[in-house]
């Protein structure tokens, strides 16, 4: 794919990984990004940047982001939620948020969009998931739950969509030098680092992009003995 021949949506785009995921596509020379974020306002002033209202937990939003970015090839679902608690300890209504925001949320997206890039001649959506979609740590339950459901969403669509000449990108980044894992002890890559590797790797037309160095070394233990990838997150109790 040629980057700056697309019109991108990244959602969760005032902070984080999804401000330098708008970052990186304007420094690639892209002509327009929606940003999207529950506060418009809070995004930053561009011309080639256009604020778009984006509530993953606001279906009607969601409907309305996607009549509003009518022009749009490609969706990134960036936008996430993360509480830190164990199985047997988890508030269920905690969990729940995970799920509504990362699970129900990106499928709800998908939904709204897919008319949208078909109507366009085709495009991507691009499901930012966690090494944790594909083995679980117990001090993060609900999350790895929220996003191995959203991996197995990305699995199902990429035969649905391909028909319509949308591709389907999975990433699965390591840990992330964000807000979201402030103060947790693990090793975490520059979230400008990840934005460029997931721009690569889309570029490329990889399935599964494992966007830093972190990443890409686990994957090689996934691929080559999925019990040791589990044993290794099982091991941050």
């Amino acid at each position: 794919m040629n980057i700056t021949d697309q019109i991108f949506v990244v959602t969760g785009a005032t902070r984080g990984l999804g401000r330098e995921l708008v970052d990186e596509l304007l420094r690639r020379g892209v002509i327009k990004v929606y940003a999207g974020a529950r506060n418009p306002g809070a995004v930053r002033v561009d011309e080639r940047i256009v604020p778009l209202a984006f509530d993953l937990l606001d279906h009607d939003s969601i409907q309305a982001a996607a009549r509003a970015a009518a022009d749009a090839t490609v969706l990134v679902n960036n936008a996430g939620a993360a509480a830190f608690a164990g199985p047997l300890e988890a508030e269920r209504d905690a969990v729940r948020a995970e799920m509504a925001v990362n699970f129900d949320g990106t499928f709800d997206a998908v939904r709204a969009f897919v008319p949208v890039l078909e109507s366009n001649g085709g495009g991507a959506v691009v499901n930012v998931l966690s090494l944790l979609s594909l083995a679980s740590t117990p001090p993060m339950a609900g999350y790895s739950a929220s996003k191995a459901a959203s991996h197995s969403l990305t699995q199902a669509l990429r035969p649905v969509l391909a028909d319509r000449q949308i591709t389907v990108h999975g990433v699965y980044p390591a840990g992330i030098d964000t807000d979201m894992v402030r103060g947790i002890d693990v090793p975490k890559a520059p979230a400008a680092v990840v934005a460029a590797g997931i721009l690569d790797g889309l570029a490329a037309g990889d399935e599964d992009i494992f966007p830093d160095a972190n990443a890409q070394a686990m994957s090689r233990t996934w691929w080559s003995d999925p019990k040791a990838f589990e044993r290794a997150f099982a091991g941050a109790v």
